[in-house]
């Protein structure tokens, strides 16, 4: 048998010879009713131990004072503190009690009154249940019983908060996963544009870009069709001293569509309503000699 323990049984037998009111108490009985299944005899409690409130106010800490290992004695004083209406110091006393023999049940009970005086639901539902599996006490049970739903009213309320914050998080985070693909898609449509509009440029000593198959849209008045030798057409210097083309050329979007009407005369339709577009193809008819 463990050497602490015994020591601790020992203490107790020389308490309850010095004061036999303890063997009295309700948390006692069991071992009353032990004791006399055996033959042997409680000794009655003594007139100053019927008192209750010299019980409650003197007993366990003198009890205490004497044997500060005894982990019943907390247990004992923490049932006087619940019957005075102190939780705190009531919850303090179980810990210390827990502390040295965490096998006892009797300082979880209280724990569990004293939380249940307080409201704490859940922490009196999980000590006078842990009470119940160490060693069973009927008054712990129905105790447990009325405390049990509202502490599964509170659980079941704080996993609805967590799955509402888990769910916005998700969200979240989706809308920033989306935020920046469409932001990447978006610097990859500008790098593309920039792009085609660098190798535009580069076409055009050759002609303009797309080679401008056949004729200019709208039949570029003046240059006959197909250019034949480029006649009429005057210089690149003179085409880009206009700062208006010059711009209107620097515009990715602009570029794209004349690359598009370059490529396919029919297109033109698609940008009747686009008047930066208009504006480019007006000023080059202009400088080939013809009417916009």
């Amino acid at each position: 048998m463990d050497p602490r323990k015994v020591k601790e049984l020992r203490a107790f037998v020389k308490m309850c010879k010095q004061d036999p009111s303890i063997l009295h108490t309700e948390e006692m009985r069991f071992l009353r009713e032990w004791v006399e299944s055996m033959g042997g005899k409680v000794p009655p409690a003594t007139q100053k131990a019927k008192s209750e409130e010299n019980t409650k106010e003197e007993k366990p800490d003198n009890a205490i004072k004497l044997n500060p290992r005894l982990a019943i004695l907390y247990a004992k004083r923490a049932s006087v503190f619940i019957k005075l209406q102190k939780p705190n110091a009531a919850i303090r006393d179980c810990d210390r009690a827990i502390e040295i023999n965490p096998d006892s049940a009797q300082p979880y009970k209280w724990r569990g009154k004293a939380h249940r005086l307080l409201g704490h639901w859940e922490e009196a539902a999980h000590d006078l249940a842990l009470a119940c599996k160490l060693d069973y006490d009927e008054d712990a049970s129905a105790m447990l019983k009325e405390v049990q739903p509202r502490a599964q009213k509170i659980a079941e309320h704080r996993r609805k908060y967590e799955r509402k914050r888990e769910e916005r998080e998700i969200k979240e985070r989706t809308e920033q996963v989306k935020k920046a693909r469409e932001e990447h898609e978006r610097a990859q449509r500008e790098e593309e544009a920039r792009r085609q509009s660098g190798a535009q440029y580069g076409s055009f000593p050759g002609g303009f870009p797309g080679g401008m198959p056949g004729s200019f849209p709208g039949g570029m008045p003046g240059m006959g069709g197909a250019m034949p030798g480029m006649a009429g057409m005057p210089g690149l210097n003179e085409i880009f001293s206009d700062p208006e083309v010059l711009a209107a050329m620097q515009d990715p979007e602009v570029m794209v569509a004349f690359q598009d009407v370059a490529q396919n005369p029919a297109n033109m339709s698609k940008y009747q309503s686009n008047p930066k577009v208009m504006n480019l193809i007006s000023k080059l008819s202009a400088k080939f000699g013809g009417q916009a």
